[in-house]
Protein backbone atom coordinates (compact mmCIF):
# COMPACT_ATOMS: atom_id res chain seq x y z
CA UNK A 1 0.00 0.00 0.00
CA UNK A 2 1.32 3.43 -0.96
CA UNK A 3 2.50 5.77 1.79
CA UNK A 4 0.59 8.96 2.52
CA UNK A 5 2.92 11.28 0.58
CA UNK A 6 2.67 9.03 -2.49
CA UNK A 7 -1.12 8.84 -2.26
CA UNK A 8 -1.31 12.63 -2.19
CA UNK A 9 0.29 12.69 -5.64
CA UNK A 10 -1.24 9.63 -7.29
CA UNK A 11 -4.53 8.57 -5.67
CA UNK A 12 -7.48 8.90 -8.06
CA UNK A 13 -5.35 9.34 -11.19
CA UNK A 14 -7.58 6.89 -13.08
CA UNK A 15 -10.18 9.69 -13.33
CA UNK A 16 -7.71 11.52 -15.58
CA UNK A 17 -8.55 9.90 -18.92
CA UNK A 18 -6.15 12.13 -20.87
CA UNK A 19 -2.38 11.82 -21.40
CA UNK A 20 -1.72 14.97 -19.38
CA UNK A 21 0.57 14.43 -16.38
CA UNK A 22 -1.46 16.99 -14.42
CA UNK A 23 -5.19 16.34 -14.54
CA UNK A 24 -6.75 19.04 -16.73
CA UNK A 25 -9.74 21.13 -15.69
CA UNK A 26 -12.88 19.50 -17.01
CA UNK A 27 -14.62 22.83 -17.50
CA UNK A 28 -17.92 21.56 -18.83
CA UNK A 29 -21.44 21.32 -17.51
CA UNK A 30 -22.51 18.32 -19.59
CA UNK A 31 -21.03 15.29 -21.38
CA UNK A 32 -21.61 13.46 -24.65
CA UNK A 33 -23.16 10.00 -24.61
CA UNK A 34 -22.20 7.32 -27.16
CA UNK A 35 -25.72 5.90 -27.30
CA UNK A 36 -29.03 5.72 -25.44
CA UNK A 37 -27.91 2.86 -23.19
CA UNK A 38 -24.72 4.57 -22.04
CA UNK A 39 -26.68 7.77 -21.44
CA UNK A 40 -29.18 5.89 -19.27
CA UNK A 41 -26.40 4.20 -17.32
CA UNK A 42 -24.64 7.51 -16.65
CA UNK A 43 -27.92 9.15 -15.59
CA UNK A 44 -28.61 6.39 -13.07
CA UNK A 45 -25.08 6.01 -11.71
CA UNK A 46 -24.08 7.43 -8.33
CA UNK A 47 -21.62 10.33 -8.72
CA UNK A 48 -21.17 9.68 -12.43
CA UNK A 49 -18.15 11.78 -13.45
CA UNK A 50 -19.38 12.18 -17.03
CA UNK A 51 -23.09 12.96 -17.18
CA UNK A 52 -23.96 16.41 -15.79
CA UNK A 53 -21.88 18.53 -13.44
CA UNK A 54 -24.34 18.49 -10.56
CA UNK A 55 -24.02 14.68 -10.61
CA UNK A 56 -20.24 14.60 -10.86
CA UNK A 57 -17.06 15.68 -12.59
CA UNK A 58 -13.69 13.93 -13.12
CA UNK A 59 -11.88 16.61 -11.07
CA UNK A 60 -14.37 16.18 -8.23
CA UNK A 61 -14.13 12.39 -8.39
CA UNK A 62 -10.34 12.45 -8.17
CA UNK A 63 -10.33 14.88 -5.23
CA UNK A 64 -12.96 12.82 -3.40
CA UNK A 65 -11.08 9.56 -3.93
CA UNK A 66 -7.88 11.11 -2.59
CA UNK A 67 -9.47 12.61 0.53
CA UNK A 68 -11.38 9.39 1.26
CA UNK A 69 -8.04 7.56 1.17
CA UNK A 70 -6.50 10.07 3.59
CA UNK A 71 -9.40 9.71 6.01
CA UNK A 72 -9.51 5.89 5.69
CA UNK A 73 -13.12 5.89 4.49
CA UNK A 74 -14.77 4.05 1.61
CA UNK A 75 -15.90 7.15 -0.24
CA UNK A 76 -16.20 10.92 -0.16
CA UNK A 77 -18.08 13.75 -1.81
CA UNK A 78 -16.69 17.22 -2.47
CA UNK A 79 -19.02 20.21 -2.31
CA UNK A 80 -18.86 23.96 -2.88
CA UNK A 81 -18.10 25.06 0.71
CA UNK A 82 -17.35 23.70 4.14
CA UNK A 83 -20.86 24.62 5.29
CA UNK A 84 -22.33 22.77 2.30
CA UNK A 85 -20.45 19.71 3.57
CA UNK A 86 -21.62 20.16 7.19
CA UNK A 87 -25.26 20.87 6.36
CA UNK A 88 -25.63 18.20 3.68
CA UNK A 89 -23.88 15.60 5.83
CA UNK A 90 -26.24 16.29 8.74
CA UNK A 91 -29.36 16.40 6.58
CA UNK A 92 -28.45 12.98 5.20
CA UNK A 93 -28.78 11.60 8.76
CA UNK A 94 -31.63 13.38 10.52
CA UNK A 95 -35.28 14.22 9.90
CA UNK A 96 -38.03 16.01 11.81
CA UNK A 97 -38.39 14.58 15.30
CA UNK A 98 -34.75 13.49 15.58
CA UNK A 99 -32.18 14.68 18.10
CA UNK A 100 -28.51 15.67 17.74
CA UNK A 101 -25.84 15.96 20.43
CA UNK A 102 -23.31 18.69 19.66
CA UNK A 103 -20.69 20.67 21.56
CA UNK A 104 -20.85 24.11 23.14
CA UNK A 105 -17.90 25.10 20.93
CA UNK A 106 -18.29 24.71 17.17
CA UNK A 107 -17.57 26.79 14.11
CA UNK A 108 -20.04 29.72 14.31
CA UNK A 109 -21.92 28.87 11.11
CA UNK A 110 -22.31 25.25 12.21
CA UNK A 111 -23.85 26.46 15.47
CA UNK A 112 -26.21 28.77 13.62
CA UNK A 113 -27.25 25.94 11.31
CA UNK A 114 -28.03 23.68 14.24
CA UNK A 115 -29.61 26.29 16.53
CA UNK A 116 -31.71 28.11 13.94
CA UNK A 117 -32.16 26.13 10.72
CA UNK A 118 -32.62 22.64 12.15
CA UNK A 119 -34.90 23.86 14.92
CA UNK A 120 -37.28 25.26 12.31
CA UNK A 121 -37.64 21.75 10.87
CA UNK A 122 -38.34 19.99 14.14
CA UNK A 123 -34.82 18.68 14.80
CA UNK A 124 -33.60 19.20 18.37
CA UNK A 125 -29.98 19.86 19.31
CA UNK A 126 -28.43 19.48 22.77
CA UNK A 127 -25.04 21.13 23.33
CA UNK A 128 -22.59 19.77 25.88
CA UNK A 129 -19.12 20.51 27.21
CA UNK A 130 -16.80 18.61 24.88
CA UNK A 131 -14.22 18.12 27.63
CA UNK A 132 -16.76 16.15 29.73
CA UNK A 133 -17.23 12.61 28.37
CA UNK A 134 -20.11 11.91 30.72
CA UNK A 135 -22.03 14.89 29.37
CA UNK A 136 -22.32 13.24 25.97
CA UNK A 137 -23.78 10.03 27.39
CA UNK A 138 -26.13 11.94 29.71
CA UNK A 139 -27.55 13.82 26.71
CA UNK A 140 -28.57 10.69 24.79
CA UNK A 141 -32.31 10.34 24.14
CA UNK A 142 -34.31 7.58 22.43
CA UNK A 143 -34.48 9.75 19.31
CA UNK A 144 -30.77 10.69 19.22
CA UNK A 145 -29.47 9.96 15.72
CA UNK A 146 -26.18 11.85 15.59
CA UNK A 147 -23.28 12.96 17.79
CA UNK A 148 -21.46 15.84 16.09
CA UNK A 149 -18.05 16.92 17.43
CA UNK A 150 -15.24 19.25 16.43
CA UNK A 151 -11.72 18.77 17.77
CA UNK A 152 -9.67 20.86 18.25
CA UNK A 153 -12.57 23.30 18.49
CA UNK A 154 -12.76 26.73 16.89
CA UNK A 155 -11.42 29.00 18.34
CA UNK A 156 -10.93 27.82 21.94
CA UNK A 157 -8.90 24.74 20.98
CA UNK A 158 -10.61 22.31 23.32
CA UNK A 159 -10.22 18.59 22.63
CA UNK A 160 -12.91 15.91 22.37
CA UNK A 161 -12.05 12.32 23.30
CA UNK A 162 -12.55 10.59 19.95
CA UNK A 163 -12.07 7.06 21.22
CA UNK A 164 -14.80 7.61 23.80
CA UNK A 165 -17.18 9.17 21.25
CA UNK A 166 -16.56 6.36 18.75
CA UNK A 167 -17.35 3.69 21.34
CA UNK A 168 -20.35 5.61 22.68
CA UNK A 169 -21.88 5.85 19.23
CA UNK A 170 -21.36 2.16 18.52
CA UNK A 171 -22.80 1.10 21.90
CA UNK A 172 -25.99 3.12 21.36
CA UNK A 173 -26.39 2.73 17.59
CA UNK A 174 -25.84 6.46 17.02
CA UNK A 175 -23.86 7.82 14.08
CA UNK A 176 -20.83 9.92 14.98
CA UNK A 177 -19.54 12.84 12.93
CA UNK A 178 -16.50 15.08 13.28
CA UNK A 179 -15.45 18.37 11.75
CA UNK A 180 -11.76 17.55 11.24
CA UNK A 181 -10.86 20.88 9.63
CA UNK A 182 -8.53 22.22 12.34
CA UNK A 183 -6.49 19.02 12.55
CA UNK A 184 -6.40 17.87 8.90
CA UNK A 185 -5.92 14.15 8.14
CA UNK A 186 -2.16 14.66 8.45
CA UNK A 187 -2.50 15.29 12.18
CA UNK A 188 -5.62 13.29 13.06
CA UNK A 189 -7.47 10.36 11.48
CA UNK A 190 -10.83 10.03 13.29
CA UNK A 191 -11.59 6.71 11.57
CA UNK A 192 -8.86 5.16 13.73
CA UNK A 193 -11.12 5.87 16.72
CA UNK A 194 -14.36 4.58 15.23
CA UNK A 195 -15.84 7.89 14.03
CA UNK A 196 -18.34 7.23 11.22
CA UNK A 197 -18.40 10.49 9.26
CA UNK A 198 -15.69 13.11 8.68
CA UNK A 199 -16.34 16.57 7.26
CA UNK A 200 -13.88 19.29 6.31
CA UNK A 201 -13.87 22.83 5.13
CA UNK A 202 -11.42 22.03 2.34
CA UNK A 203 -11.01 25.79 1.96
CA UNK A 204 -8.55 25.54 4.82
CA UNK A 205 -5.64 23.07 5.16
CA UNK A 206 -6.68 20.75 2.34
CA UNK A 207 -6.63 23.53 -0.27
CA UNK A 208 -3.95 25.40 1.61
CA UNK A 209 -3.53 28.51 -0.53
CA UNK A 210 -6.56 30.69 0.36
CA UNK A 211 -7.73 30.67 -3.25
CA UNK A 212 -10.77 28.37 -3.20
CA UNK A 213 -13.83 27.41 -1.19
CA UNK A 214 -14.74 23.74 -0.88
CA UNK A 215 -16.08 21.15 1.52
CA UNK A 216 -15.85 17.38 1.75
CA UNK A 217 -17.82 14.61 3.45
CA UNK A 218 -16.19 11.19 4.03
CA UNK A 219 -17.89 7.98 5.13
CA UNK A 220 -19.14 4.59 4.03
CA UNK A 221 -20.13 4.14 0.39
CA UNK A 222 -23.79 3.71 1.36
CA UNK A 223 -23.78 6.87 3.45
CA UNK A 224 -21.99 8.96 0.79
CA UNK A 225 -24.64 7.92 -1.72
CA UNK A 226 -27.25 9.39 0.64
CA UNK A 227 -25.22 12.59 0.91
CA UNK A 228 -24.86 12.73 -2.86
CA UNK A 229 -28.62 12.35 -3.36
CA UNK A 230 -29.21 15.21 -0.92
CA UNK A 231 -26.65 17.29 -2.77
CA UNK A 232 -28.48 16.81 -6.07
CA UNK A 233 -31.43 18.66 -4.57
CA UNK A 234 -29.49 21.22 -2.52
CA UNK A 235 -27.23 21.98 -5.47
CA UNK A 236 -23.93 22.97 -3.81
CA UNK A 237 -21.71 21.43 -6.50
CA UNK A 238 -18.00 22.17 -6.40
CA UNK A 239 -16.84 23.93 -9.57
CA UNK A 240 -14.30 22.15 -11.80
CA UNK A 241 -11.76 24.94 -11.36
CA UNK A 242 -12.00 24.94 -7.56
CA UNK A 243 -11.75 21.15 -7.58
CA UNK A 244 -8.62 21.40 -9.71
CA UNK A 245 -7.15 23.93 -7.27
CA UNK A 246 -7.98 21.57 -4.42
CA UNK A 247 -6.14 18.72 -6.16
CA UNK A 248 -3.14 20.98 -6.65
CA UNK A 249 -3.13 21.98 -2.99
CA UNK A 250 -3.48 18.41 -1.74
CA UNK A 251 -0.23 17.38 -3.40
CA UNK A 252 1.77 19.40 -0.86
CA UNK A 253 -0.53 18.85 2.14
CA UNK A 254 1.90 16.71 4.14
CA UNK A 255 4.82 19.08 3.58
CA UNK A 256 2.78 22.18 4.39
CA UNK A 257 1.14 20.83 7.52
CA UNK A 258 4.37 19.50 8.99
CA UNK A 259 6.09 22.87 8.53
CA UNK A 260 3.06 24.64 9.96
CA UNK A 261 3.07 22.30 12.98
CA UNK A 262 6.74 23.05 13.62
CA UNK A 263 6.26 26.81 13.29
CA UNK A 264 3.17 26.88 15.51
CA UNK A 265 4.81 24.96 18.33
CA UNK A 266 7.85 27.24 18.31
CA UNK A 267 5.68 30.38 18.25
CA UNK A 268 3.46 29.04 21.05
CA UNK A 269 6.50 28.41 23.25
CA UNK A 270 7.76 31.95 22.60
CA UNK A 271 4.38 33.60 23.26
CA UNK A 272 3.87 31.58 26.44
CA UNK A 273 6.91 33.28 27.97
CA UNK A 274 5.95 36.84 27.00
CA UNK A 275 4.79 39.00 29.95
CA UNK A 276 2.04 40.74 27.91
CA UNK A 277 0.41 37.46 26.88
CA UNK A 278 -1.96 36.21 29.58
CA UNK A 279 -2.63 32.74 28.15
CA UNK A 280 -1.65 30.66 25.14
CA UNK A 281 -4.01 27.87 24.08
CA UNK A 282 -2.14 25.42 21.88
CA UNK A 283 -2.72 21.68 22.16
CA UNK A 284 0.98 20.99 21.62
CA UNK A 285 1.96 22.82 24.82
CA UNK A 286 2.28 20.84 28.03
CA UNK A 287 0.36 23.64 29.71
CA UNK A 288 -2.76 22.83 27.67
CA UNK A 289 -5.15 21.03 30.06
CA UNK A 290 -5.83 18.31 27.50
CA UNK A 291 -2.30 17.94 26.14
CA UNK A 292 -2.10 14.23 27.02
CA UNK A 293 -5.38 13.50 25.24
CA UNK A 294 -4.15 15.47 22.23
CA UNK A 295 -0.96 13.38 22.13
CA UNK A 296 -3.06 10.22 22.28
CA UNK A 297 -5.19 11.01 19.22
CA UNK A 298 -3.08 13.46 17.20
CA UNK A 299 0.27 12.99 15.47
CA UNK A 300 0.78 16.76 15.09
CA UNK A 301 -0.79 19.77 16.77
CA UNK A 302 -1.83 21.98 13.82
CA UNK A 303 -1.10 25.62 13.13
CA UNK A 304 -3.98 26.95 15.23
CA UNK A 305 -3.48 28.70 18.53
CA UNK A 306 -5.42 31.21 20.60
CA UNK A 307 -3.72 33.86 22.71
CA UNK A 308 -5.22 36.16 25.30
CA UNK A 309 -3.62 39.58 25.72
CA UNK A 310 -3.12 40.70 29.32
CA UNK A 311 -4.88 43.81 30.62
CA UNK A 312 -6.52 45.21 33.74
CA UNK A 313 -10.04 45.01 32.23
CA UNK A 314 -11.97 44.23 29.03
CA UNK A 315 -11.37 47.70 27.61
CA UNK A 316 -7.59 47.49 27.97
CA UNK A 317 -7.52 43.94 26.64
CA UNK A 318 -9.53 45.01 23.60
CA UNK A 319 -7.30 48.04 23.01
CA UNK A 320 -4.15 45.94 23.22
CA UNK A 321 -5.57 43.23 20.95
CA UNK A 322 -6.36 45.86 18.33
CA UNK A 323 -2.88 47.36 18.69
CA UNK A 324 -1.30 43.96 18.08
CA UNK A 325 -3.41 43.45 14.98
CA UNK A 326 -2.35 46.84 13.66
CA UNK A 327 1.32 46.26 14.51
CA UNK A 328 1.78 42.93 12.77
CA UNK A 329 3.36 42.81 9.32
CA UNK A 330 3.24 39.15 8.30
CA UNK A 331 0.16 38.03 10.23
CA UNK A 332 -2.71 39.47 8.18
CA UNK A 333 -6.00 40.32 9.86
CA UNK A 334 -8.35 38.14 7.84
CA UNK A 335 -10.87 35.36 8.28
CA UNK A 336 -10.21 31.71 7.41
CA UNK A 337 -7.15 29.65 8.25
CA UNK A 338 -4.90 26.81 7.17
CA UNK A 339 -3.17 28.60 4.28
CA UNK A 340 0.52 29.02 3.57
CA UNK A 341 0.30 32.58 4.90
CA UNK A 342 -0.15 33.43 8.58
CA UNK A 343 -3.46 35.02 9.61
CA UNK A 344 -4.88 36.45 12.81
CA UNK A 345 -8.43 37.38 13.87
CA UNK A 346 -10.28 38.82 16.86
CA UNK A 347 -13.03 36.25 17.67
CA UNK A 348 -15.14 38.51 19.91
CA UNK A 349 -15.58 40.95 17.02
CA UNK A 350 -16.40 38.24 14.48
CA UNK A 351 -18.46 35.64 16.29
CA UNK A 352 -19.63 37.08 19.59
CA UNK A 353 -23.20 37.30 18.31
CA UNK A 354 -23.19 33.64 17.20
CA UNK A 355 -21.63 31.80 20.11
CA UNK A 356 -22.95 32.27 23.63
CA UNK A 357 -21.33 31.32 26.89
CA UNK A 358 -22.89 29.35 29.68
CA UNK A 359 -24.47 32.44 31.24
CA UNK A 360 -27.16 33.86 29.00
CA UNK A 361 -26.07 35.60 25.84
CA UNK A 362 -22.64 36.78 26.95
CA UNK A 363 -19.96 35.92 24.36
CA UNK A 364 -17.64 33.13 25.41
CA UNK A 365 -14.67 34.99 23.92
CA UNK A 366 -12.48 37.30 25.93
CA UNK A 367 -12.05 40.80 24.50
CA UNK A 368 -8.33 40.10 24.49
CA UNK A 369 -8.52 36.77 22.63
CA UNK A 370 -6.78 36.48 19.25
CA UNK A 371 -6.97 33.41 17.02
CA UNK A 372 -3.77 32.73 15.13
CA UNK A 373 -3.33 30.57 12.04
CA UNK A 374 0.39 29.97 11.55
CA UNK A 375 1.70 29.62 8.01
CA UNK A 376 4.93 28.37 6.44
CA UNK A 377 6.96 31.59 6.64
CA UNK A 378 10.32 31.37 8.41
CA UNK A 379 9.76 31.05 12.15
CA UNK A 380 12.35 33.74 12.95
CA UNK A 381 10.33 36.27 10.95
CA UNK A 382 7.05 35.23 12.60
CA UNK A 383 8.49 35.59 16.11
CA UNK A 384 10.09 38.93 15.21
CA UNK A 385 6.74 40.11 13.86
CA UNK A 386 5.01 39.43 17.18
CA UNK A 387 7.93 40.85 19.11
CA UNK A 388 7.67 44.13 17.25
CA UNK A 389 3.89 44.34 17.66
CA UNK A 390 4.09 43.64 21.40
CA UNK A 391 6.84 46.22 21.89
CA UNK A 392 4.42 48.82 20.59
CA UNK A 393 1.97 48.30 23.47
Amino acid sequence: MAKLETSLIHEGEHFNTTKSVVTPIFQTSTYLADDIDSFAQAAAATKSPEFYHRHGNPNNSQAAALIAKLEKKEDALVLATGMAAVSTAILAVVKSGDHIIAQNAHYAASLTFMRDFLLQYGIEVTQVDQTDNNAFEAAIRPNTKLIFVETPSNPNLDITDLEYIGKLGKEHGILTMIDNTFASPINQVPADFGIDIIVHSATKYLGGHSDLTAGVVCGSAAYIEKVWRRSLLLGASLSPFDSWLLLRGLKTLALRVRQINENALALAHWLEKHPLIKTVAYVGLESHPQHELAKKQMTGFTGMLAIEVDGKDDAEQFERAQAILSGLKYFHNAVSLGGVESLITHPASMWGAHQSGKNGNQPSFSKGLLRVSVGIEHIDDLIADFEGALQGL
